[in-house]
Formats: structure tokens, sequence, C-alpha cells
């Protein structure tokens, strides 16, 4: 029995003491620790049982047993048996069970004399391992091809072992192990063998489920683990090493473009898939891909709208993603083609459009005028003008209602923007920016900066069926966020297993709808139908109809699908004043909706599977003689000369609300006050 005091710290004393309380902790035998580490999976408690300990050494023990418990303030503890000691403690204040991905515990029990492993290289990896848990430093005395030498670094402490090459085979056999330590071994939560490869290795199983595992929670989960210490920049590095060694890095990703381009077209002909080099040293200039799938859906029942936008990737080499995306029959986003250059500039606009001019090739003279939609920046305008100038071209709303937010200033002012951003009819539009221009004249050279006739469903010549802003800004965001850290073939196989999932997921939904329209097309419908019940129809001749209602007379001609109120013509599905027509002579509405809201269509949008394309090992590497197409794998393609600049990247939150229309401020009848209607008004009437 030994008894000692651990003394509070004085003033002066320059010596760091952990707590003035200890608490005694028992350390169990090997055989009860097997019997309770299924149960608890404490793997702070596998520490060296047979060891004589000093009462430096329990003190140790008691701190990695439970840190956070040391924390608190009590009265000193007069005496401690350091051979047994304090069994109520651990069973009161168990630890909780630690993340397997995060556990050492297999390392320490299995280190015995006549033990084998398969090369040096994992001989030094499991005692580094067991040095860690058991916090002490490990030194290497010697080793080669054909021993292993290690002992504590500690002067006087006589734990060492030996391990030599087994002859005629390539493995390891413990020869000599002194398992006893009578250091005080490591005081801290540092330690040397907690290097980047180790952390690498700790992290890899977490790294893999979640590439965005921040080295924030790295550093503080092998903290609460191991009881080990290690700095931000060591649970970077140890990740960065970490996503490498699964994903492959950033110099190998570009490396392998050529021969994934020639995988793409092997495994889904009739898709485009090129890469382009620029410069002596073939550096990354840009990458186009469309698969097949994407290209015939869009073709042969997407409607024609496309949506253009750019998303700036923060990689360790930078670049942007650029993507044109359709939409389907149910409204959802339907990508056709993704590009990645170097920097976003007008010149790499104007050559995404003429690859997406290629990739439709006759099929736009046969389909009707296309409309598209983007922040319609000068290098985009350019290349529209110049490969679709027969397309209508029109702004993103949110684009346009953020920069008159922005500009006024103004909650009045806002609502009315978007009453006449919505007004059908030039009249109902040219009446609200009366109203505007009396609260304020700046608005005048707004408008004639953002001219209505690209914007404002009363002027926009285009059809976008119902669709203002540019739904592809929050997939490219989503796309940028989570594959900005891994190499550029790793990123496009990101996408292609989401459009995969997404087209097989559309696919089957599809085929359990048996109405004849999608179903949000259908809900539009049911409305309008029911609107159509208060109307008087007064039928003119056999395709003309007179609609009646208490605010105004609209009229309807069902063979060009046209009413005068412009919904009709402006969302593609029949207003309620055409369903009134229709339904008083006896007519399906459905089947007067545009082809595109069909579940037909939907089907046929994705009746194309994405074929999936086999592992990298099994591609040709470059210099292997095989031709491509535009993508020859006999180039090797180096990283772009852009590289991201020191520090901590700006973040940008875009938030889901910004795609939507803001929520209109509700403005007074009898006070004109925004905020408040005029039934809940308080002034007298």
């Amino acid at each position: 029995m030994c008894h000692w005091v651990v003394k509070p710290k004085r003033k002066n004393q320059k010596k760091k003491v952990l707590s003035s309380l200890v608490y005694p902790l028992e350390l169990p035998d090997s055989e009860s620790l097997e019997r309770r580490r299924p149960e608890t999976g404490k793997h702070h408690q596998l520490s060296r049982s047979t060891i004589p300990l000093s009462p430096t050494r329990c003190l140790q023990y008691t701190f990695l047993a439970n840190f956070q418990s040391l924390s608190g303030c009590g009265e000193p503890l007069e005496s401690c048996d350091t051979s047994g000691t304090a069994r109520g403690y651990m069973e009161d204040h168990s630890l909780p069970a630690p993340d397997t991905s995060l556990s050492l515990t297999e390392y320490v029990l299995d280190l015995a004399i006549g033990q084998e492993f398969p090369d040096v290289e994992t001989c030094r990896r499991r005692l580094k391992n067991i040095a860690l848990v058991q916090h002490f430093d490990l030194r290497i005395v010697k080793s080669d091809r054909s021993r292993f030498i290690a002992k504590c670094s500690k002067e006087g402490c006589p734990w060492r072992v030996h391990v030599a090459k087994c002859p005629g085979v390539p493995t390891f056999t413990v020869r000599t192990l002194h398992g006893e330590h009578t250091c005080e071994g490591v005081l801290n939560l540092h330690h040397q063998q907690a290097s980047v490869g180790w952390v690498a290795r700790s992290v890899e199983a977490r790294v893999r489920d979640n590439p965005r595992y921040k080295p924030k929670e790295i550093l503080q989960d092998i903290r609460d683990q191991h009881g080990v210490a290690v700095s931000y920049m060591q649970a970077w590095r140890g990740k960065e090493r970490s996503m490498a060694a699964l994903h492959g890095t950033f110099e190998e990703g570009y490396r392998l473009l050529p021969a994934y381009c020639e995988q793409i077209r092997k495994t889904n002909p009739g898709s485009i898939a090129s890469v382009f080099a620029i410069g002596q040293e073939n550096c990354f200039h840009r990458l186009f891909i469309s698969y097949r799938a994407s290209i015939y859906g869009f073709i042969h029942a997407c409607r024609p709208l496309l949506e253009l936008d750019r998303a700036h990737l923060k990689g360790k080499y930078l670049g942007s993603l650029l993507c044109a995306a359709a939409v389907d029959a149910d409204d959802a986003l339907f990508p056709l083609a993704i590009a990645i250059v170097d920097v976003e500039s007008d010149e790499n606009w104007m050559w995404f459009m003429s690859e997406l001019r290629k990739l439709l090739g006759v099929s736009t003279d046969n389909m009707p005028r296309l409309t598209i939609l983007s922040e319609r920046q000068r290098g985009v305008v350019e290349a529209v003008e110049t490969h679709f100038p027969s397309a209508f071209h029109g702004f993103c709303l949110r684009y346009v209602s953020e920069n008159f937010r922005d500009t006024f200033k103004n909650a009045k002012l806002v609502n009315i923007f978007w009453n006449a951003v919505y007004a059908l009819t030039a009249v109902e539009f040219d009446s609200k920016i009366a109203e505007m221009a009396e609260i304020s004249q700046d608005v005048i050279p707004w408008f004639q900066h953002f001219p209505p006739q690209l914007w404002a469903v009363a002027y926009f010549e285009g059809v976008r069926y119902g669709h203002f802003t540019l739904g592809v800004t929050e997939l490219l965001y989503n796309w940028a966020l989570e594959c900005h850290e891994l190499p550029i073939v790793q990123m496009m196989e990101h996408i292609r297993h989401q459009l995969s999932s997404w087209y097989n997921d559309r696919r089957d939904m599809g085929m359990r709808w048996a109405s004849i329209l999608v179903p949000s097309a259908e809900k539009r419908v049911l409305e309008a139908m029911a609107d159509a019940r208060c109307y008087q129809v007064l039928r003119a001749n056999e395709v003309e109809f007179e609609i009646v209602s208490t605010e105004r007379t609209n009229i309807v001609d069902i063979q060009t699908r046209v009413c005068s109120c412009r919904r009709w013509h402006i969302y593609g599905l029949p207003c309620a004043h055409a369903a009134a027509a229709l339904m008083s002579c006896g007519h399906n509405v459905h089947l007067f909706a545009e082809p595109w809201f069909t579940v037909a269509s939907y089907r046929e949008s994705y009746s194309q599977m994405i074929n999936p394309i086999p592992d990298k090992s099994l591609w040709k590497e470059p210099g292997e003689g095989t031709e491509g197409g535009s993508a020859n794998v006999d180039i090797t393609i180096r990283p772009p000369k852009t590289r991201r600049p020191p520090g901590r990247p700006k973040k940008k939150v875009l938030r889901v609300e910004n795609f939507k229309r803001p929520k209109r401020v509700v403005q007074c009848g009898r006070c004109h006050m925004l905020g408040h209607s005029q039934k809940k008004c308080t002034l007298p009437s």
C-alpha cells in the first residue's frame, strides 16, 4: 500500500498541476477487461494492468480516463492505493462508447511474443498505435528490411520490443518483448506519434462517409476518443491525405480526364464528353459533358426552355461550373449539359454555347423557339445572340427583383414592383409603373437599364411556362458545396451518380401515374375547372366563346388555344375562362394542355438510362495509344495555372428562400400604411 498526497498548486509555482483533486482508478486485468469491452466499449481502460504504477502514473491514467471530471473542484485526496484502488469510481463515472471509426483498441490486446505481421510497415503502425493508446513515447532503435526494434523513450524504462523477419516468407514476428513500464509516460495531451499520417488513417472511415467532415470536428473527435490533442493544421492535412487516399489527388484527377471522357462515350453511346488543354504544358482549360439520356429527353419531351447559370468552385485549383438545364413535365430541373472551365470569361461562355448548339444540332429547327433565362451577363448575352439568334433571352426575375430592392430600399415600391411583374396585360403594367413613379421618379431610369421586354410577363415575348427564376442556381450551389474538395473526375462522378439516381426514381414514379397530366399540372387544371363554374359562357361560333364574369369579359379561341387574359399562352395550361368554354361544349379540359405537361412526355423524358462507368483501374492510362474523339487519351493534362489563394475562403450563404418570390407586403386600403389590411386597420371607417 502506497500512501501519497497531491497538494494544490501554489501561487508562484511554475509546474502545472492538473487538479487539486485526484480520483483513484482501478486498472482491470485483461480477463475482466475482455468481458467488459463488448458491453461498454471503454477503450480508455485498456491500460497496462500488470505494470507497477507510480503516483504520477496513477494521476495520468485518471486524467485520461475522464478529463472532464478533473475540471471540478473538491477536497484533496489524502491517500491512494496504486496497486488496486477505487473500483466504485469507474462504475459510477463510466465513459461513453467511442466511435468505432476512431477506435484503436484492436491494436492493444494482441501484442505478444510470436505474433506475426504481414510487413514491417504494419508492425510499425501497430506499435505506434499502442504507444498512443498507452500514452508513452516510442523510440525506434532500428528499422530495416529484416528487423524492427523499438523501446520506450524514457531513460531507464525497460519496455522494449524486437520484431524480426521470418526466413523464407515476407512476414515479421515478435521475437522479444518487455512489456513493463516504470516511467511516468506522457503527462500532457500532445503525443509525438500523433502524426498527420496517423490522423489520416484514424479519420479515413469517417471521411469516406462524410467528405465535408471539418478539421475542427476531427481534432475534437480525436481528443474525445483518444485523449490526444492535435493542431488544426494536423487535422486539415490529415483530412487532405485521407481524401487523397480515398479519391486520388487533384493532379491525378486532371490526368485521368481524357480516359474518363473516353469511358463516358464508350459506356453511353451518343453522349458528348470532351476535354481541352491549353499551352505547351497541356494545362486544363475546359471540360464539357452531356449524356445521351439528357439530350434525348430534352429534344423529345421537355418544354423549349433552358436555364443558364454558373457556380464558382473553391477547390485547390478553383474554376467555374457551368450548366444548362431544362424543366421536365412536373416542373423539376432536367440538367442538359455541364461544363467546368478554368475561369469564367466571355470566351468560355461563347465556347459553352457553341457546344450546346452542336449538341442540339438540327433538332432546334424542328423545335419551337427556345426561351433562355439567365442573369444576362455580357458574355452570356453575346454567346446567346451568336449561337441562338432566334431564341428569346430573358432575365431571371430573382436577379432583377434583388437589384430593384437594393437600389430603392422601399418596401412599398417593392410591393408594387411585384404587382407589375405579374401583370398580364400592358395596360395593367403601365398603371403600376405610373404608381411607382408617383412615389419616386428614380424608377424611370431604372426601367431603362432593365427593359421590361426582358422580364415582365406583360411584355416578354418568350414562353416561360410559369418559370420566372433560375432553379439551376440552387442546384449548382449544392454541387459546388458538396464536391469542392473532390478531384475533378470524382466531382463529375458525383454529379453522374445523382443524375442517374434522379432518372431511376422519376422513371419509376412516372410509371405509377395513371392520369393524363402530371400531378402539378393536374392540380392547376382542376383549380381552373372549379373557378370556371361561376362564369357565364356565350358561344360566338364553333371555336370562339365569350366568357362573362363580374370583373370583365374575356374572349377564348379553343382552336388557336388563346384567351384574352393571356394565361393560357403564358403558362401552357387552360385558364379558368378556357376551362369554362371547353366544358360548355363537352370537351375534356385536360386534353387542351400543352403536350409538355402530359404523363407520356414525363415518361419519355426519363426513358433512357445513364449507364455506369467501370472503375478507374480498368481505364486505359495516358500513353497506351487509345484514341477517342475530341479527347485523346495520349495527352497528359496537367492542372490549370490558377491556384486557391492562402487563407480561409469567403463564404456566401445562398439561402433557399432567395430563389422564391418575396412575401407580398400587405397595404391597407384605408390608411395606405404597410403591414396590415383594411379589416385590421385601427382608423375609424
